[in-house]
């Protein structure tokens, strides 16, 4: 009875988890998964001495039917009990394969046309590098970037990054990431 039981289940959380796109992967050649954030990718304040550059991005091998993109970076390991936004982007044309270094500065105007920046938990739209509290272990930064099924999603202007990955989750039919570390 309780096999039965089980494998139902089992099987109920794998038809409602999305699908993983075979072959989506991310690459930077600024980030390298599993490595030491470089200090370009570090926050320029609160302590940290960095560029608070985004890293450049590129993907391939989106799953069939992706009509936008989004991507985040997001720090589980902050003492905030909710984990650290440090960069939230979407409607990203179907189009697009890459973003380049800085793409993150909204001053730059270097994301495609149509694409959106939230705020993070620095408070503003753009890109906030790693800024881990002094003496901790290495934080985790999961790069992700999500294959979605709509041309874009409508959120308000200044949503926060939870109401826009609420969104993003709803729409998800694939995601490829990377994690980098930083401690200081």
């Amino acid at each position: 009875m309780i096999r039965p039981l089980f494998t139902a289940l089992v099987a109920a959380g794998f038809a409602a988890a999305p699908l993983a796109a075979q072959g989506f992967t991310l690459t930077s050649p600024d980030v390298q998964a599993g490595q030491m954030l470089a200090k370009a990718q570090v926050y320029g304040g609160m302590g940290c001495g960095g560029g608070n550059l985004s890293p450049a991005l590129s993907w391939t091998g989106a799953p069939a039917g992706t009509k936008s993109f989004a991507v985040t970076v997001y720090d589980p390991d902050a003492p905030t009990g909710s984990g650290w936004w440090h960069w939230v982007v979407y409607n990203l044309p179907a189009t697009t394969t890459s973003l380049p270094q800085g793409a993150g500065d909204p001053a730059k105007s270097l994301l495609p046309a149509g694409a959106a920046q939230g705020n993070t938990d620095f408070g503003s739209p753009g890109y906030g590098g790693a800024c881990p509290p002094a003496g901790d272990q290495p934080h985790h930064y999961h790069i992700t970037v999500y294959a979605l099924n709509v041309d874009k999603i409508d959120v308000p202007a200044g949503a926060t990054a939870a109401y826009i990955g609420f969104n993003l989750h709803a729409h998800e039919i694939g995601r490829a990431e990377l994690t980098a570390l930083y401690a200081r």
